[in-house]
């Protein structure tokens, strides 16, 4: 399990490789994210949702929610981004999302966090240079509850991949301040 341990942070931070993980590892994100009505109304008209229930106020009012949902597909994506930096900084792949559940409605002004628990981890059968990572995850609410439940599976490389060299253009310049 992953737990503040007190060590410092390193200097270079280049995410986790597939030898990072173990099984039961828990991460949870630093940062919470509040959801505006901007978000919900951009990602609505973007993935061409035309359910009124994300952007008509009266219509949604006489619904039993009172007001409008967050597009369940933005708090999907949301909580999966908020894993990225712990988990798939390095992935080269999604291979799926399972088991979405969406136990509590979510609405304009709520934060959400992400918890996300690693479940299985292989060697790639295809690739020597991935492994295949498997995690549960769920977004919670300032109130402490579960609005969003799923598991995911991503190919990420592993530390000596080609694929990941470091691609900082170093360069040979003084500095001049």
């Amino acid at each position: 399990m992953a737990e503040q341990t007190g060590e410092p942070a390193p200097k270079v931070w280049r995410g986790r490789f597939y030898e990072d993980f173990d099984v039961g590892d828990v991460f949870r994100s630093r940062l919470g994210r509040t959801i505006t009505d901007t978000d919900n109304i951009w990602f609505t008209c973007l993935t061409m949702n035309t359910n009124q229930m994300h952007f008509n106020v009266p219509y949604s009012e006489r619904t039993r929610f009172g007001e409008p949902l967050v597009n369940s597909a933005f708090t999907l994506a949301l909580v999966t981004g908020m894993t990225v930096p712990d988990t798939s900084e390095n992935a080269a792949a999604n291979l799926a999302w399972a088991d979405i559940k969406l136990p509590k409605p979510v609405f304009v002004g709520d934060t959400l966090w992400s918890e996300c628990e690693i479940l299985e981890k292989r060697e790639s059968r295809s690739s020597p240079n991935v492994g295949i990572v498997s995690m549960r995850c769920r977004g919670v609410n300032q109130r402490h509850e579960v609005v969003i439940e799923f598991k995911r599976t991503f190919m990420v490389y592993k530390r000596t991949a080609p694929e990941i060299t470091d691609t900082f253009p170093i360069t040979n310049e003084d500095w001049t301040v």
